[in-house]
């Protein structure tokens, strides 16, 4: 089983418990609301469709709409986009791999990866990040964030639920090095502490652009 099966297959399995056991967690955390503020000045002045790639039940996609930001979710769980269907009927949702988006080269302004890229094998990041930098538009956002760290995690229960899938913390220094190799600098990054019982590493915020 690849890691794309593993993952879709837990998402699939956890969907609904996941959408409200998260549900309200990101007013609760500063942070997370202020880099996706700085993120959604950047796509509003500089313009463009913004996709949220690895939107899950798609709580971050509607909170980027409700700041006035031109976006729609791709996900890998059907699963996961039913609940975020169901939840922001307005917005648009769309099944997709971040390896192999089906969109057309330079056809966005931004590019939001919250918590996404955990899930992908650190070998294969540097297809991944090209992806990204193929669909970007000259003078595009990307903003992505992950768990700190060096290493793979074997989850085999997850929100209630029994699933086996991988998730790996990355070192900020490192996705900043393959950014740039694929194209798309980082401009702007926050480290932040742990701020709820079940995070026990530093929680990483990179935004890198596509240049002009």
């Amino acid at each position: 089983m690849t890691h794309l099966d593993m993952t879709r297959a837990a998402y699939d399995t956890v969907a609904v418990d996941y959408a409200k056991l998260l549900e309200g967690l990101l007013e609760q955390t500063p942070e997370d609301l202020a880099m996706l503020r700085l993120f959604a000045d950047y796509v509003r002045r500089d313009g463009g469709l913004v996709a949220d790639i690895g939107c899950g039940t798609g709580r971050v996609t509607t909170y980027l709409d409700s700041l006035g930001v031109p976006v729609f979710g791709i996900d890998l769980s059907p699963g996961m986009l039913a609940e975020a269907r169901r939840r922001y009927p307005h917005l648009r949702f769309e099944v997709g791999t971040m390896s192999d988006l089906a969109l057309e080269d330079a056809s966005l302004g931004g590019i939001l990866a919250f918590y996404s890229i955990i899930h992908t094998p650190p070998e294969l990041l540097p297809e991944v990040f090209a992806e990204f930098a193929r669909v970007l538009a000259p003078g595009g956002h990307l903003m992505v964030a992950f768990q700190v760290g060096d290493e793979r995690k074997r989850l085999e229960q997850a929100y209630g639920h029994t699933v086996t899938y991988d998730a790996y913390r990355l070192p900020p220094d490192r996705i900043t090095e393959l950014l740039a190799d694929a194209g798309l600098p980082v401009t702007a990054r926050l480290i932040r502490e742990p701020a709820f019982e079940y995070e026990t590493t530093p929680q990483a915020y990179l935004l890198a652009h596509c240049p002009r």
